[in-house]
């Protein structure tokens, strides 16, 4: 393992070197996929989003295939059930657990399950797949996971963190097959509060995969039951049950301060390498409930955790440097905000946006999401007071529930064990500070990728357009330019003439002067103004 330093941080009372993680001759070892000049890219035909993808990755410093020891050493592993640890492994395989998902996910880190108790409690179950036990650490597969960081996913091709026989086949938690998980455990009480439980190993057995659209419409009232929920007996009371406890927690979370944001991520549909369209991922009750049981879990882990007394990384996002820009923007939509930060009065203020006018609320999330600062990984020491989530208004927060997409979580994995076996940390604190800087900058690269291959999609799905107008709204105004969002297509882009005068949330009509697929460029003349 090589570490490269690349800047000195204070922390607490120690002065730190931050390193990253970069095998020096990895790239001698990876698949290789085209990546042309700029003036091959422009006139090749089709445009290869594939090939985009890859010349992205690379751009914002991911390795995005696997070295042949990664290959190799997940080809010798394999998946075997008996119990081998200091601590015993529960038999909880004839649970009714369930997951939700993606239609397309198969690399599946979380399912759930819930009992109702006394005093009108609903106990949870989150079991997590248990990653560390085929990964384990300085591994070539760890080291390879440990640089990139996450999964990234960028509608045409997905990087992900592990090769698919592991994240998609022997750690996933699929149905048909026994699966190890870490278990966490909680009471949410009758008014949403939550009283933190046990952490253990496990097996399990996935005994429906659910899809999120499916399974919100069918809580909404508005699609049939799942097959995959008709066909198991009891199942259909048991998802009824996680939906209750999931609306009692968001509903608590709520009161706290926590923020209701509506950001617009377009997701393009890919057909034979072909764009088909651009589809919005929707919130809806199904997609409540992962979001709140990952919430009270991984409240649960850092609780475990502290209660343990040793070092941990905790996912925070920071009282808004810039809420004098959120208090300006309030002002905009004739609203006062108080000059201190206060998330309450802030959730309250998106909440009547959002019922005033609901199609520029996601604008107006976005403006909020930018003002309020990125998330970001920060190392927690024993007995120190930590951080804190804004957003989510709560103040104990790890990443822990999605091992096979993100290596924090994989880290936290591997601490919480070490609790259960009585060993000692498998992190000391200087590593876990400078695991912290460099998989905060993982994300962000993640997300650059991300928004990127966003674009190129919509590029390339406008490309025969040329010249044709469009409906859509102003989400972003300053020196550095004009933006807008088509209403349909939901693809955004550059206003580069008729600009001036231009207010975010204003609605316009833009006419279609030019696309870059392999620059991400879609550029508009504004047209009109209402």
């Amino acid at each position: 393992m090589f570490y490269v330093p690349v800047l000195s941080v204070v922390f607490g009372t120690k002065m730190v070197i931050i390193s990253v993680f970069a095998p020096p001759t990895l790239n001698r070892y990876l698949p290789k996929k085209p990546n042309p000049s700029q003036a091959e890219m422009k006139t090749h035909r089709p445009v290869d989003l594939e090939a985009i993808a890859w010349h992205a990755m690379e751009k914002y410093g991911f390795t995005p295939g696997f070295p042949n020891a990664v290959t190799r050493e997940v080809s010798a592993m394999n998946a075997p059930m008996h119990s081998d640890e200091k601590n015993n492994v529960r038999d909880l395989r004839t649970l009714l657990w369930s997951s939700i998902d993606n239609f397309d996910s198969l690399d599946l880190d979380q399912m759930e399950y819930c009992e109702r108790k006394e005093n009108d409690e609903i106990h949870v179950k989150v079991a997590i797949a248990d990653v560390d036990y085929y990964v384990k650490k300085h591994s070539q597969t760890d080291r390879h996971a440990a640089y990139n960081g996450t999964s990234v996913y960028t509608g045409v091709v997905t990087f992900p963190l592990l090769p698919d026989r592991l994240s998609k086949g022997i750690s996933s938690l699929l149905p048909g097959q026994d699966c190890r998980a870490v278990v966490t455990e909680y009471a949410v009480c009758s008014d949403g509060s939550v009283r933190r439980g046990d952490v253990y190993r496990a097996l399990v057995a996935n005994k429906a995969k659910l899809v999120y659209e499916e399974a919100g419409d069918w809580l909404e009232g508005i699609g049939p039951i799942p097959p995959t929920v008709r066909e198991v007996a009891g199942m259909e009371d048991q998802i009824r049950l996680q939906n209750e406890a999931a609306l009692r927690l968001k509903k608590y979370r709520y009161e706290q301060g926590a923020l209701d944001l509506e950001t617009i991520e377009a997701r393009a549909v890919v057909v034979e390498g072909t764009v088909k369209d651009l589809v919005i991922q929707k919130k809806n009750m199904a997609r409540c409930i992962i979001e709140e049981f990952m919430v009270a879990a991984n409240g649960t882990m850092v609780a475990y955790l502290g209660s343990a007394g040793i070092p941990m990384i905790q996912r925070i996002v920071r009282i808004p440097k810039h809420w004098d820009g959120i208090v300006l923007t309030a002002a905009t939509y004739g609203e006062t905000l108080p000059a201190e930060p206060d998330a309450r009065a802030l959730t309250a203020f998106l909440t009547r946006q959002k019922e005033a006018d609901p199609d520029r609320f996601p604008d107006l999330s976005l403006t909020v999401v930018k003002l309020m600062g990125p998330g970001e990984y920060v190392p927690l020491e024993p007995g120190t007071p930590p951080f804190g989530h804004f957003g989510l208004a709560v103040t104990d927060y790890t990443h822990s529930t999605a091992p096979n997409r993100r290596y924090v979580d994989l880290i936290i994995q591997r601490l919480v064990k070490s609790v259960l076996d009585r060993d000692s940390s498998p992190y000391t604190l200087d590593e876990l500070v400078d695991r912290s800087t460099w998989l905060t900058d993982r994300e962000k690269g993640s997300k650059k990728v991300e928004r990127f291959m966003r674009k190129a999609a919509a590029a390339v799905l406008l490309k025969n357009r040329i010249g044709a107008t469009f409906d859509a709204f102003v989400t972003g105004a300053s020196e550095k330019g004009t933006y807008v969002r088509l209403i349909m297509p939901p693809a955004e882009g550059r206003v580069m003439q008729g600009e001036r005068g231009l207010m975010v949330g204003q609605k316009v009509r833009v006419r279609l002067l030019r696309t870059d697929p392999y620059n991400g460029y879609i550029d508009f003349a504004c047209t009109g103004r209402t």
